[in-house]
């Protein structure tokens, strides 16, 4: 039997990753503060990461699902509870 040779990662698919995990982690905190000053880039982040691909492309699925969530939800209770929203 013969397997073949595990291909190494490239260094772009880790950094992919991590813009993913930035991005989720700064929409979470946009959902309790300021939601219309910080989710915006946390979604542009999560389309870089999107667009770079690779192993990580769920994870920047999901984080561009989780930024558009609670930039709703982050802008809804910000206007209902009237904290600021920028």
């Amino acid at each position: 039997m013969s397997t073949p040779a595990r291909t190494g990662d490239r260094p772009a698919e880790a950094i992919a990753g991590l813009l993913a995990t930035l991005a989720i982690v700064a929409s979470c905190l946009g959902l309790v503060y300021r939601p219309v000053r910080v989710i915006p880039f946390a979604i542009l982040i999560a389309l870089i990461a999107a667009a770079m691909g690779g192993r990580h492309e769920r994870l920047a699925a999901y984080a561009l699902v989780i930024s558009a969530a609670c930039f709703v939800a982050g802008t809804f209770f910000a206007i209902i509870t009237n904290h600021p929203i920028f």
